[in-house]
């Protein structure tokens, strides 16, 4: 471990806090004297990672050393801002999981990673909160709420100007301190697009003839489907002065609520206006949950955020280290979001279902389309457009079936499937938090409301058929705490489920997908072949769900201990937030023998991890199939146009190319982009705006 000497030069500072001189120098602002003789102490450099020595490759070790000395390089101490990271204050020193401020406690940390001797003598005001998040391991001696803070030089010496030399003695500290160049702030997609369009007015004036006006036409996009993708697609195009169309098959949320609510209480299923479909997608009914695998602090990833923050999401999405907003806040925010589409000049089309592409010489020309509100057959037209945006989502099966119709090429890719399984979300605390667990208080304590991440791998090697030997992963996913389970049907056939909460997740269940990833190997074995495999392997489990529930959207069950026991619930079954009825199942009848092993083991595994998660009270609901798309629809990198169809900009999760609703965002964002671009809107090439996109032929969940 290499040590760094440096040296602290608040002259006159007595090493001894409580000193007559220490109390007298920070009451006298008068220039420091220089007899003082300055301090030394150490920084030390964090710790490497565990790869090390000869377990690193010779790749490794050169980026990293690249890496180490780009960081520790620092030309200007007072330019920018400097990034404290791994800042641990104990819970009972922090105000709790609602606050974002600089606390006392906090700042003692801040101190403690600068080496500085007292931490009243810092200015709050200098600090702000990057990320905060809770820790609660069971490697540590107390749970910690953990932080980022950013700390601005500018104000720092504008508050206490005899720190000046103090920054200038600083050094940095690898994975602590480091510092960050001044740079271009990030903001919302508004900022974003205001430097566009500020560029573009200059290139125009330029080249666009001797009155330097901007082109008169404007060409028109058809959005189709309202999700995430869809929108930031819609929002930047209007925005970029496109006539945009949003076509959207279900309701605007205000409807749609009300058609959710005849479900749930009359079982009355609306095919286009339930929890898959309609304004706001998929994830509108769901738990709202803003973790992305993309990168948080990209530019893309935080211009969605900042955007959601303009339409009424609260700031702390900006700063949680898990962020989620839940439906009760995405309403708003989508009616928000709405009324400034349409503030755009952007026509936006509910209960409006896209039946078929207008094609010609291999160009996409427009959409015909169908009100689902009356009879389609009456009600259907044709309707011309520059180019078309499907955003759909993965729930949109009949658009799969007309896209092979024409040709373009769909590729089966690989997702995941399984049970649902919920506990009382008083046990998870417990099991996460121990005494602690009192502090959550129905999702309005100090602490978050307990949720968990669990993964096991399963090799394969010991399988008995060949359909079970391949590698595949055993997950939860879409851990919901203090939520509901709903249903996500669009056919009263089939049976499939999710889960939902509210932005405080205060309800007294938890619940979690544990799914296995499979691939066309599994499909053909139940003799599911071709670019709908998946889609067809996912409708023969949803059908056999709908069967042994008894049909009428009731959910066949069956709690942990006697799914691991092969028996069927022949007592009193727990209590479920499913609100539609359960039914005591063997639910070892839903899947091939080889994805049943998969989830037993699998929750054997969890137990260790989570010991109390086998538990008569744990309730296993079957089926949960729509993880993500079955199915990719390739298109070009750089333009976002299929490749199979010009005109025709595949996005979001539906295509393959986002799991959840920040990646769904920023992948409509990039596309909306490349397709302004390719229409003459702009002439900036998509990276420059955003950087690079993650890669078309990898889908982050």
């Amino acid at each position: 471990m290499s040590i760094i000497s440096t040296s602290l030069s608040l002259h006159s500072l007595s090493p001894n806090p409580n000193s007559k001189q220490f109390f007298s120098l920070i009451s006298n602002p008068s220039p420091f004297p220089t007899s003082y003789s300055p301090k030394c102490f150490v920084i030390r450099c964090a710790k490497r990672s565990r790869r090390t020595g000869k377990l690193r490759y010779p790749s490794e070790k050169k980026k990293l050393k690249q890496i180490h000395k780009e960081k520790m390089d620092v030309k200007d101490k007072f330019e920018g801002s400097w990034r404290l990271s791994k800042l641990n204050v104990e819970i009972d020193k922090d105000p709790g999981k609602d606050f974002l401020g600089v606390s006392d406690g906090l700042l003692e940390q801040i101190a403690k990673v600068l080496e500085f001797p007292v931490a009243s003598f810092l200015p709050a005001e200098a600090f702000t909160v990057v990320r905060k998040s809770f820790d609660a391991r069971k490697l540590l001696k107390t749970p910690k709420f953990v932080y980022t803070v950013d700390m601005d030089v500018d104000k720092l010496l504008t508050f206490e100007p005899r720190l000046w030399d103090f920054i200038s003695e600083m050094e940095p500290k690898m994975g602590l301190v480091e510092h960050i160049p001044q740079e271009k702030a990030v903001g919302d997609l508004f900022s974003l697009l205001h430097d566009c369009k500020k560029d573009q007015e200059g290139t125009l004036t330029v080249d666009a003839g001797s009155n330097g006006s901007i082109p008169s036409y404007k060409p028109k996009v058809a959005v189709v489907g309202s999700g995430p993708a869809g929108l930031f697609a819609a929002l930047v195009l209007g925005e970029l002065g496109a006539d945009v169309t949003l076509i959207e098959r279900g309701q605007p949320v205000e409807q749609r609520g009300r058609d959710i609510g005849a479900l749930v209480v009359r079982r009355i299923i609306q095919p286009e206006s339930n929890f898959c479909f309609g304004e706001g997608g998929a994830g509108t009914w769901s738990d709202g949950k803003l973790v992305t695998r993309i990168g948080k602090n990209g530019d893309s990833v935080q211009a969605v955020l900042r955007t959601l923050v303009h339409f009424g999401a609260p700031k702390s999405i900006l700063v949680d280290g898990k962020p989620h907003l839940g439906t009760d806040r995405l309403v708003p925010l989508l009616r928000s979001f709405r009324q400034h589409l349409q503030a755009l000049d952007v026509s936006i089309k509910f209960g409006t279902r896209v039946d078929d592409l207008l094609v010609e010489g291999g160009t996409v020309k427009g959409v015909k389309v169908s009100d689902v509100t009356k009879n389609s057959l009456i009600y259907s037209q044709e309707l011309s457009y520059d180019a078309v945006v499907l955003a759909v989502g993965h729930s949109a099966r009949d658009v799969y079936q007309m896209l092979l119709s024409h040709n373009v090429e769909l590729i089966p890719k690989d997702f995941a499937i399984g049970l649902r399984i919920e506990h009382p979300q008083q046990l998870i605390n417990s099991i996460q938090y121990a005494a602690l667990a009192a502090e959550v208080q129905g999702g309005r304590g100090k602490v978050p409301v307990a949720d968990y991440k669990i993964a096991n791998y399963l090799s394969g090697e010991d399988a008995e058929s060949s359909y079970a030997s391949a590698s595949r992963g055993c997950y939860s996913f879409c851990m919901c705490p203090g939520g509901q389970v709903v249903l996500t049907s669009t056919n009263p056939s089939e049976l499939c489920i999710n889960g939902m909460s509210f932005s405080r997740r205060s309800s007294k269940w938890a619940n979690s997908a544990l799914v296995v990833t499979v691939s066309s190997k599994d499909f053909e074995s139940l003799n599911f072949h071709g670019a709908l495999a998946g889609v067809a392997f996912q409708k023969e489990l949803e059908q056999r769900a709908a069967v042994m529930g008894g049909g009428n959207f009731v959910v066949p069950v069956q709690t942990v201990t006697d799914f691991l026991e092969e028996r069927i619930s022949d007592t009193c079954l727990p209590q479920s937030s499913y609100r539609l009825g359960v039914k005591a199942s063997n639910l070892h009848e839903l899947f091939p023998s080889h994805i049943t092993k998969a989830l037993q083991d699998s929750i054997l595994m969890f137990e260790k991890e989570l010991p109390g998660f086998i538990s008569k009270e744990g309730l296993l609901h079957g089926v949960e199939t729509r993880t993500s798309s079955p199915v990719q629809i390739p298109r070009n990198s750089a333009t976002f146009e299929s490749t199979s169809l010009k005109g025709l900009y595949p996005v979001g999760e539906g295509a393959g190319f986002a799991g959840g609703i920040v990646s769904a965002a920023v992948d409509g964002l990039y596309a909306g982009f490349a397709a302004a671009k390719n229409l003459g809107l702009i002439t900036a090439d998509v990276e420059s705006l955003l950087g690079k996109a993650q890669s078309s032929g990898l889908t982050k969940y």
